[in-house]
């Protein structure tokens, strides 16, 4: 959003003006994250969480480049090249736990700013599209991870493959091909290896480019804020730099701590013992479960347990999984609200502490075995998980009578006594009215 009020950038030297007449990236990075890009007053500590999947997501990529040079997608030897790097490789030990601890601490980030944004309603107009880029970085970052974990070839590795690609199997007349043709061959192998090794390298950069669109979609309508009130005057705002630089920088430094305590002290706690045995078709482990990042879609997938007419419950286990993600981008359209902030509305807010508890059964739920009495707790909480969505999301929009809003951004930080530049309604071109500050 361009803001009449925000520091305009001027080149301060000869080396800074030939640059801004011939390659305007100062001017770039000053509009993006500095000074001249004006941030709501009020942001909170979730709003952290987006720089921290981003820092994650560099940190994946530096350390996959490197461990891609070491690592062998061969069946017969994959197994042993990851070894290799663990002992022989110098701090290649550090760079393959950086990189497996990495990807927990990339999805906690993402699942801390899709929650942050479902609660303060970021998904609402006008930001619908910043809401679905996320979620598409976030499929990205899933079909991904699935893959890495394929990689080091341990026993998890190689079922956790079987299970999942077999579920396309459940595709009705083409699945048996399209599972044939995308592992090479009747079961997880060299071939399957090798496209997965390429895929693996190749998504992070596709995640990247998908990033910078997210960004650049956010700055058109300006960041949200917990208030859910748009922007009214200079007051309500601050520049990003370097208030919120280092706000961020701060919990970097926090996020920082947590990462090297798990990379040093625990770097095995989110893996599985399994995957420290060589893959070997002839041997099932006792419980094939995927990461933990998978759970709670692991658990609505095996809540299916009876046919439905002609559909089977493997296939309508298939279909909920991905469902369960599909309906999270329909959001913007399911929550009719004028009020965005779930800090105004009590009865969403509510539901939405219940789904939370929710998710956390299916993280359970997920990583336990698939047996009484997991599986119908697993089907009480899928049936929340899709009602939240489907019915109690869009009957709140139609019925809950919502708490007074804060006449502005500043009032909700300051109190009514703070002055306020007074505000002039004029006439968008689309005919809605629009704020403006008054000259």
């Amino acid at each position: 959003m361009s803001f009449p009020w925000a520091q305009q950038y001027e080149p301060k030297n000869g080396f800074t003006k030939w640059m801004d007449s011939r390659l305007p990236i100062f001017r770039l990075v000053h509009g993006a994250v500095g000074p001249g890009y004006p941030v709501p007053r009020n942001l909170n500590y979730f709003w952290n969480f987006g720089v921290l999947a981003g820092f994650a997501l560099m940190v994946q990529i530096v350390t996959g480049i490197i461990l891609a040079m070491h690592y062998r997608a061969d069946g017969a030897i994959a197994f042993a090249s990851v070894e290799h790097i663990m002992r022989n490789v110098n701090e290649g030990w550090f760079l393959r736990y950086a990189h497996a601890n990495g990807a927990s601490f990339f999805f906690i980030a993402m699942y801390i700013h899709i929650g942050r944004n479902i609660y303060y309603g970021s998904y609402k107009a006008p930001r619908e599209m910043v809401f679905l880029l996320g979620m598409v970085i976030y499929l990205l970052a899933m079909a991904t991870a699935f893959m890495g974990y394929v990689l080091p070839w341990g026993q998890m590795s190689f079922w956790g493959a079987k299970v999942i690609t077999g579920l396309i199997g459940a595709i009705p007349f083409v699945g048996e091909s399209i599972q044939t043709w995308l592992l090479g061959g009747f079961a997880p192998d060299t071939a399957a290896l090798n496209r997965f090794f390429s895929l693996h390298y190749l998504l992070p950069f596709v995640i990247a480019g998908v990033v910078i669109l997210h960004i650049w979609a956010l700055h058109i309508p300006g960041s949200g804020n917990p208030t859910g009130v748009d922007v009214k005057s200079p007051q309500d705002t601050v520049p990003f730099h370097p208030y919120y630089t280092a706000k961020d920088g701060f919990g970097l430094g926090v996020y920082l701590i947590a990462f090297a305590i798990m990379v040093f002290f625990l770097p095995n706690a989110l893996g599985h013992a399994d995957n420290y045995i060589e893959a070997n078709p002839l041997s099932t482990p006792a419980h094939i479960v995927p990461e933990w990042y998978y759970y709670p879609f692991y658990a609505i997938l095996r809540s299916f347990t009876s046919d439905f007419f002609f559909i089977e419950a493997k296939l309508m286990g298939v279909i909920a999984m991905f469902s369960a993600i599909l309906v999270v981008f329909l959001l913007p359209w399911l929550d009719n609200s004028p009020v965005r902030s779930a800090n105004y509305r009590p009865k969403f807010r509510m539901f939405f502490y219940i789904w939370l508890v929710d998710l956390v059964v299916l993280f359970y739920c997920g990583g336990m075995p698939a047996e009484e009495p997991y599986v119908m707790i697993s089907q009480i909480a899928t049936a929340y998980y899709f009602s939240f969505f489907l019915i109690i999301i869009p009957v709140l929009a139609k019925i809950e009578r919502t708490t007074p809003l804060p006449n502005s951004i500043t009032e909700s930080v300051l109190g009514h006594d703070e002055p306020v530049a007074p505000v002039a309604t004029t006439k968008s071109t689309s005919g809605d009215p629009s704020p403006q500050p008054a000259v």
